[in-house]
């Protein structure tokens, strides 16, 4: 009974350190404000949040009906947050925490990007005014995430500006 123990001991400690090691990679490439390619991981998608796209779309009327955004506005938010994240997160290394919900239905990892320093890149776009929280569904850091959203609002950052 002891060596089963030890076993499934051992076992759990091999998968969650190779599930860490899995969780970490170096940014490739920046589609935009909140997708990238991570070495090893492939496409990921910045969990809970939203930025505007650089081209008109679908996503334009959230923007431009709940808010009252332009769609000029709205683009040059795009390039402001695909800069940013080329700027501080190209051919660095970064690690990812999961949610509840692992893949989009794109099949992209739904994930937290940490920073080299250890800030979280979602919470950072929507405090720069960047991105809105995605509302659809619940995530663990919902709460978290529209207060930061409503700061950034209330100091006309971004998209508020």
């Amino acid at each position: 009974m002891r060596q089963l123990f030890l076993l499934l001991t051992l076992l759990a400690l091999l998968a969650t350190t190779s599930l860490s090691a899995e969780l970490t990679g170096r940014v490739l490439w920046v589609y935009d404000g909140d997708t990238l390619k991570i070495e090893n991981i492939g496409k990921v998608r910045l969990l809970g949040i939203d930025t505007p796209e650089s081209q008109p779309s679908s996503r334009d009327h959230f923007y431009t009906k709940r808010f009252s955004i332009t769609e000029k506005r709205l683009r040059k938010i795009a390039k402001q947050a695909k800069y940013y994240n080329i700027h501080n997160l190209k051919d660095r290394r970064v690690s990812l925490e999961l949610d509840q919900t692992h893949r989009d239905k794109y099949d992209r990892l739904l994930a937290y990007v940490y920073l080299p320093d250890g800030r979280m890149l979602n919470r950072i776009l929507l405090q720069k005014g960047l991105a809105t929280v995605f509302r659809r569904y619940d995530f663990q850091y919902k709460k978290d995430f529209l207060e930061a959203e409503a700061k950034a609002r209330n100091g006309k950052l971004g998209l508020w500006e």
